[in-house]
């Protein structure tokens, strides 16, 4: 890409008349049906994707996991991740946002069935690996898929939700795990119920969650995002006008229009935004996996038992339920950034306390508690207003690329690169709690000094026709 090549978006008449009419059609049970599927699909990748932290304590014994190995299921999984989400955004834009979500769930659920049967820390690894491999689409494509199907002001609703199920399934995890610790068996049971959704999830995703009206415009299929949209109008309950292809105006230049390439993701006038919306998700991402990777490890090394390292930890997972859902109401009264910075450094006093814990004396335990609330109901809340922003950066020729590559560009560092540098020192409370917090201080302030806000009607935002100058 040379530096005199500019690429800028124009606004185009029939995305905005699409956009507009999937904006002005009234919150509805159908609604609620589409955030319960995604919300439930977040819920198993968050089942399957966070049990690393609970396997590396589980397993460590049955299996005679070494230093080596347990780095290994810390950085491997997220490496693969990033690489197949990679792949993933690459094609995203070329096949359906749902066909890439049937994808992911159906490996990584396969993958996670198979953990049961493992016999040494190389296969355990090895499934860790492919289950990377598997999840680099699905993890990150229900943010594309609400932003294209959600109306506008109820975009933050979906995001809280979706954040609230994946908290469930974060919380479930270490709490499950706790009640089984002390038994050899416990990560082969504890991987069933992720696994066993190869049955269900797919099935659900399939018949009831609709295509996105605005991916088939953008592959020049006028009528098939028409009825896509009348479908939708009628299952809310007509409470509006159907929508007519006449309506959208001549939209035969969109048929014949290429998508744009790849490096339009880094092109002058959108890598600003490509870079915001990435590194708002790095910081968050970087704090919300070292609590999720590594403190029940941490807690243990500290001086901590098992049950109480995971007690802890599902306690944070559990604050960060309501937190999320608040984090989506302030998405909308104080808009995406300032929302993403009071998560960020609303945390910095939990994190503290947290930090401090081991000098409290027989308070330890009290203040341990108090600061893991505190940064659960933050920090770990962050991703309601982070994801949702990351996806408002791009317009519809982009954003199935921009976000999945997006999610996995920052996932190699927040959930691969940083914690296999930390892992060494979660027996110290300075470096392991204190990494945190430099991360979130530093994160706060990304949105604020170069982002900007993105609430409301997509097009208004991004969408354009691509001219090249």
């Amino acid at each position: 890409m040379s530096g005199a090549t500019t690429v800028r978006w124009l606004p185009g008449a029939a995305s905005h008349v699409l956009g507009r009419k999937l904006d002005s059609i009234p919150f509805s049970g159908y609604h609620v049906l589409i955030i319960a599927v995604l919300a439930l699909v977040g819920f198993v990748e968050g089942y399957d994707l966070v049990m690393t932290g609970s396997l590396l304590v589980l397993a460590k014994k049955p299996l005679h996991l070494t230093e080596a190995d347990l780095r290994w299921l810390i950085f491997s999984p997220p490496f693969m991740l990033t690489v197949s989400g990679l792949f993933f955004s690459a094609m995203s834009d070329q096949i359906s946002r749902k066909a890439i979500m049937l994808i992911g769930v159906i490996a990584t659920t396969f993958f996670t069935l198979l953990i049961p049967l493992v016999q040494n820390a190389e296969q355990l690894i090895i499934l860790r690996l492919l289950t990377g491999l598997g999840a680099g689409g699905v993890v990150s494509a229900p943010f594309p898929i609400a932003a294209e199907l959600m109306p506008a002001q109820h975009r933050r609703t979906y995001s809280a939700v979706y954040e609230m199920a994946l908290a469930s399934s974060f919380t479930v995890v270490p709490f499950i795990a706790g009640v089984l610790a002390g038994n050899l068996n416990a990560f082969r049971f504890l991987a069933l119920p992720g696994g066993l959704a190869l049955f269900v999830v797919p099935l659900i995703v399939y018949f009831v969650l609709p295509e996105s009206a605005r991916w088939h415009l953008r592959k020049g299929q006028p009528q098939v995002a028409v009825d896509i949209v009348n479908r939708i109008i009628a299952r809310c309950g007509n409470r509006v006008p159907p929508l007519t292809v006449a309506e959208l105006g001549d939209t035969t230049s969109i048929a014949h229009e290429p998508l744009p390439p790849y490096w339009a993701l880094f092109a002058r006038g959108q890598i600003r935004w490509t870079a915001v919306g990435i590194l708002s998700g790095v910081f968050a991402g970087t704090a919300f996996f070292l609590i999720s990777t590594l403190l029940p490890k941490a807690m243990v090394d500290q001086g901590m038992g098992v049950s109480l390292g995971f007690g802890l930890t599902s306690l944070i997972y559990l604050a960060s339920i309501p937190g999320k859902g608040f984090t989506g109401f302030l998405a909308e009264i104080l808009g995406r950034r300032w929302t993403i910075f009071y998560a960020l450094a609303g945390s910095l006093p939990g994190l503290c306390l947290m930090l401090l814990a081991h000098r409290a004396g027989g308070h330890a335990m009290v203040v341990m508690v108090t600061g893991g609330l505190i940064t659960g109901f933050t920090v770990l809340s962050a991703f309601t207003a982070t994801r949702i922003y990351l996806s408002e950066q791009f317009p519809t020729a982009l954003r199935g690329r921009g976000h999945i590559f997006g999610e996995s560009f920052g996932r190699l560092f927040a959930n691969g690169l940083v914690p296999f540098l930390v892992v060494p020192h979660t027996g110290s409370p300075t470096i392991f709690f204190g990494t945190i917090i430099g991360v979130v201080a530093v994160g706060a302030f990304i949105p604020i000094l170069f982002g900007k806000e993105t609430v409301g009607q997509l097009e208004s935002v991004t969408e354009s026709v691509a001219a090249v100058a």
